[in-house]
């Protein structure tokens, strides 16, 4: 396999403690995060080659983020170092009837203001097999949907097949005079593997899909095959919420000749659910690129999204053997 590259921003979580709200006491807990980044982290850790694009600035704060990055062996070589502020988001951990609330503070960070001229994808791409990347990107304004585009076109032209997550970020897309539709439609068009459900490709396509059973769900895919050409897989994951605590969830991965959908599976004392997606994302991309089906690349892509609920902070740090373990139903003490 060559090179698994993920391009996107890194920010600073500030979490209040436990499951306190903001600043209910003078303290709070700091995570390095990005959704594209906890892709390269957690392949990183299953044994992929991982190499991770983004700006940050040039501080100690920066100098954190690249740390943690190579720390979990991300290539961090293509990182670009520039003036600018580094993007926080605040995050409250919801608990029984309160949902968890998150407030951004990343307008005009070192990576949102980054031109799109500032990254030789030649040069980052060389040795890839997969370029990924999400709509938070684009969401950033119109600089970031120029880098997304770019990205997504130096790789079309290289023939490095593009995976994307749609992370539809409501906040982010109503801070500006954005076309959500246009846009993602545009850089969904480069993608073979698309992370999304049923709400995502009825976004992309105009139309009103039904996810409340794996019929509707298979006919959302469908679609999504008959409009975008390049397109070859579309996986998702369908969450019922009982409480902030507790939830059932299972996995779906879907291809133009055939689908595949989960058990779900129930998740009690959830310890943090945030990057719960990315955990997914990279279940099913290192199962794919590791030659595997599209059910192990679902059965995958849920042990993983459901480890994640279990550990604090974005990033998922599981390895293959406790991919294995979950598999088995295995949640005794291992001496």
């Amino acid at each position: 396999m060559g090179i698994f590259v993920s391009f996107g921003e890194v920010m600073l979580r500030m979490s209040s403690p436990g499951r306190e709200q903001l600043l209910q006491t003078p303290r709070l807990d700091i995570w390095v995060g990005g959704a594209e980044a906890n892709v390269a982290v957690q392949l990183a850790r299953l044994g992929h080659r991982t190499r991770f694009v983004t700006a940050l600035p040039d501080n100690e704060l920066g100098d954190a983020a690249v740390t943690h990055l190579r720390g979990a062996g991300v290539d961090v070589d293509h990182v670009l170092r520039r003036d600018g502020r580094m993007g926080l988001y605040f995050a409250a951990l919801g608990a029984g009837h309160r949902a968890t609330r998150i407030l951004y503070d990343r307008a005009h960070s070192s990576f949102a203001r980054a031109p799109s001229s500032a990254w030789d994808w030649d040069a980052i791409l060389a040795g890839a097999d997969r370029l990924h990347l999400s709509g938070i990107t684009p969401a950033l304004g119109p600089d970031g949907v120029e880098a997304a585009v770019a990205a997504a076109t130096a790789a079309t032209r290289l023939g490095v097949p593009v995976s994307f997550d749609g992370n539809y970020r409501a906040q982010l897309w109503d801070a500006w005079d954005a076309d959500p539709r246009a846009i993602l439609t545009d850089l969904v068009g480069h993608a073979d593997i698309l992370f999304g459900n049923h709400r995502d490709v009825s976004l992309l396509l105009g139309s009103s899909f039904a996810g409340d059973d794996p019929a509707g769900r298979r006919q959302a895919a469908q679609a999504a095959f008959a409009a975008f050409p390049r397109l070859r897989v579309v996986a998702c994951t369908t969450r019922h919420v009982v409480d902030a605590g507790s939830n059932r969830l299972s996995a779906r991965v879907d291809a133009r000749e055939g689908e595949f959908e989960t058990d779900a599976v129930l998740l009690s004392a959830i310890v943090d659910r945030i990057g719960t997606g990315d955990a997914f994302a990279a279940g099913v991309l290192h199962a794919l690129r590791s030659g595997f089906g599209i059910a192990e690349a679902a059965r995958t892509g849920l042990a993983l999204a459901a480890l994640k609920h279990s550990l604090p902070g974005d990033a998922s740090r599981f390895s293959r053997d406790d991919i294995a373990m979950f598999q088995q139903g295995a949640v005794d003490v291992r001496r």
